[in-house]
């Protein structure tokens, strides 16, 4: 596995950053990296990795890359499922591997940092948080501790940057660390030294790590694991026995190096009273926890209104100017027409909430720097064991406020089968960014901007309300998932909580950044493809029903002129029922009708199944190209519009409530039905997904629709 080789062929360009959870790994990966980082997935699966790159002063450059939080290397969930791989597979290994030491949490550092030791990787020790261990009443000797593990260690504080220069300059001199093991005298075995001569393993812990995951491993072939299998049957090994060993001896000598009885290394004697202690009295409170947590929540759907408003206006108020200003400088011309009906349109109705998703981003980031999050997690785990899940699926559905596919990878950090898979099932139902547009547009036309009790924004409650209604939809639904799915796999919830910590604005201004890109990019891409489409459909038809339109638009104006605001927009709004798209549209008008919608509407709701905010991309495509007074922002034209029949408004209270209920409920993303399809490796359950969301879906929107009109 692990070959050694002569100082001079060393060639250092790979660097693995490991740690526990809430070590600091994200922040050191930040200030290392900075901008130049970029995600994307793991060969083989889907786990989500950082990878960036840096240089050192001598302009030496490394590429880094971030590797799941983990606490352990004998494996249980798909996140450590990750990190052996990426370790033991010879075409993944690591040239150095930065090992992450979480100052408050020592012991348990260090016995990640004897695992990876003991595959015989270069290790560089970082020790982070020195100086909060320290306002703790621990006190680590630095000079003892490096005597223990045989090697020098850098000191930083990831969050401030403080010993990222030395960092730099200890990975720029790594091609002379050695290749080694930790100075713990674990159990040999005679079935490892077998592993080891048939070339299955480098080292001993290697060894013992082989047996253990070997049916895990995919970088094995079938022969590898048969023989590893009759090795462990050979030997009679017990599985269990040999990790609980392992894992007792290295802690146990761990403890031994950090408290010994004269000369301690570490002395613990944290004051009884610290901000963290006194803070987690009123966060963690059985009733004042979750009043705080929805007072957060409140808050921050206060601010995607209230604080976007303004900037929204600008970019609204810039793509109109744009468009008008195309439309003039250009010659009416189908490449013009084109540009600014089809391209410029979509676009905007993505760009305008860019605002508001960067609060929405800002206020998660915050809250996750801050060590909120984490007892967010801790005071959710007793409620969401009531419906089949724990206080780590909290992580899942919480990224699901982003997007439902990374928070469905994200559910690999749960090693219980069935929770994983409950979870996995359910976080759809969590609103996600892409539905804020949607959300935005439709309660900004429906719901009046007044403040309730004097205080309290009512688009920010009715927005609340959406939100906690995707919520109450997903634990009802895990609830019953819990019911029909059997399994004796024991569940258990573990996990630390951190400090409370001033958040890091460079941080929060990485990720505001790389989500924003992302929303854009992702969206961008879907939208210039379906915008083009939609504007040609919209656009032409046959040619006697386009001429028929416009001669019945024509006479229809004659007989009564004061019905309509001008001949143009009434030829350009009969000349859309007639395209392609129109007929397509009014195709599917039937079954959606009784929910209050019209065809315009259908077109846009069965476009946004690529994506969800393509909706509002789509309503400005059909909208723009069936009103000659294009110009308008999208919200007035929306407000314009009448029902025929009626002459009523379309976008009225009841017709707003069903479509916002509907995609609270509704699935409509093919990427979360492939992403979900991959995890649990079965059609089954992305199939359910569809027809029980969009089932509930219907039904509730009708019901709400018929109620209110």
């Amino acid at each position: 596995m692990l070959v050694e080789e002569p100082i001079q062929a060393i060639s250092i360009k790979n660097i693995a950053l490991i740690g526990n959870p809430n070590a600091g790994k994200t922040s050191l990966f930040n200030s290392l990296t900075g901008m130049n980082q970029h995600v994307g997935n793991f060969t083989g699966v889907t786990v989500d990795k950082k990878v960036g790159q840096f240089s050192t002063a001598d302009k030496q450059k490394f590429d880094l890359i971030d590797l799941p939080g983990i606490y352990s290397l004998f494996a249980k969930s798909e996140d450590e499922h990750v990190v052996l791989e990426t370790l033991l597979n010879p075409e993944t290994q690591p040239d150095l591997v930065i090992i992450l030491l979480d100052a408050l949490h020592l012991q348990r550092s260090l016995l990640l940092f004897t695992q990876i030791q003991d595959l015989g990787f270069r290790v560089l020790p970082v020790l982070n948080m020195l100086e909060l261990a320290e306002q703790e009443g621990n006190h680590i000797s630095i000079t003892q501790l490096e005597e223990h593990i045989a090697q020098k260690i850098v000191t930083i504080n990831a969050r401030t940057g403080k010993g990222i220069s030395s960092l730099k300059e200890a990975v720029a001199k790594s091609k002379a660390l050695p290749k080694g093991s930790s100075r713990l005298e674990t159990i040999s075995h005679e079935w490892e030294n077998t592993l080891k001569i048939n070339n299955l393993a480098q080292t001993n812990f290697a060894a013992l790590l082989m047996a253990v995951q070997y049916q895990n491993l995919s970088f094995l072939n079938t022969s590898e694991r048969a023989s590893i299998a009759d090795i462990i049957e050979s030997y009679n090994i017990n599985i269990l026995k040999v990790q609980v060993d392992n894992t007792a001896e290295r802690l146990g000598q761990i403890h031994d190096w950090l408290h010994p009885t004269t000369n301690p290394t570490l002395h613990i004697d944290p004051p009884s009273s610290t901000f963290t202690s006194i803070a987690d009295k009123i966060i963690l409170h059985p009733i004042g926890g979750y009043l705080i947590f929805l007072g957060v929540l409140m808050v921050m759907f206060q601010a995607i209104f209230s604080l976007a408003a303004y900037p929204m206006d600008w970019i609204d108020a810039g793509m109109a100017n744009l468009i008008t200003s195309v439309q003039s400088t250009f010659p009416e011309h189908f490449l013009t027409a084109l540009f600014t009906d089809g391209l410029l349109a979509g676009i905007g109705g993505v760009l305008i909430f860019v605002p508001q998703i960067a609060i929405l981003f800002a206020f998660i980031a915050v809250l996750e720097e801050s060590g909120y999050m984490s007892r967010v997690m801790f005071i959710m785990d007793k409620i969401m064991r009531r419906f089949g899940l724990n206080g780590q699926s909290v992580v899942p559905l919480v990224s699901g406020l982003a997007c439902a596919v990374p928070a469905i990878m994200a559910a690999r950090s749960i090693p219980n089968g069935k929770e994983r898979l409950i979870t996995i099932f359910v976080t759809p139902f969590i609103s996600c960014a892409a539905r804020l547009p949607v959300y935005l547009i439709i309660i900004a036309l429906v719901i009046p901007n007044t403040t309730v009790f004097g205080f309290f924004g009512l688009q920010g409650l009715v927005l609340l309300g959406l939100y906690l209604a995707g919520l109450a939809a997903t634990l009802i639904t895990a609830w019953l998932a819990n019911l029909f799915i059997k399994s004796d796999e024991e569940s258990f919830f573990i996990m630390d909580l951190p400090t409370y910590k001033m958040p890091r604005w460079k941080n929060i201004g990485i990720t505001i950044w790389q989500k924003i890109k992302t929303f854009v990019w992702d969206a961008g891409k879907i939208i210039v493809a379906l915008s083009i489409l939609l504007w040609v459909l919209a656009s032409y038809g046959s040619p006697e029903a386009m001429q028929a339109a416009e001669t019945t638009a024509k006479t229809e104006y004659q007989q009564a002129p004061e019905q309509y605001n001008n001949l143009e927009n009434l030829i350009a709004a009969k000349k859309l029922e007639a395209s392609y798209l129109g007929q397509l549209g009014q195709s599917i008008e039937p079954v959606i009708q009784p929910l209050g919608y019209d065809w315009k509407i259908g077109i846009a709701l069965l476009s946004s199944f690529a994506a969800r905010e393509v909706f509002v991309g789509s309503l400005a495509t059909i909208y723009n190209v069936g009103e000659a007074d294009s110009d308008l922002p999208l919200i007035q034209r929306l407000k314009n519009e009448k029902r025929p029949e009626t002459g009523e408004p379309v976008y009225d209270l009841a017709l707003g409530l069903s479509l916002l209920i509907f995609y609270v409920l509704a699935m409509q993303c093919m990427s979360t039905l492939a992403i979900t399809k991959k995890e649990t490796n079965s059609w089954k359950w992305p199939m359910a997904q569809l027809v029980l969301m969009t089932g509930v879906a219907y039904i509730a929107a009708l019901v709400i629709y018929q109620l209110l009109s």
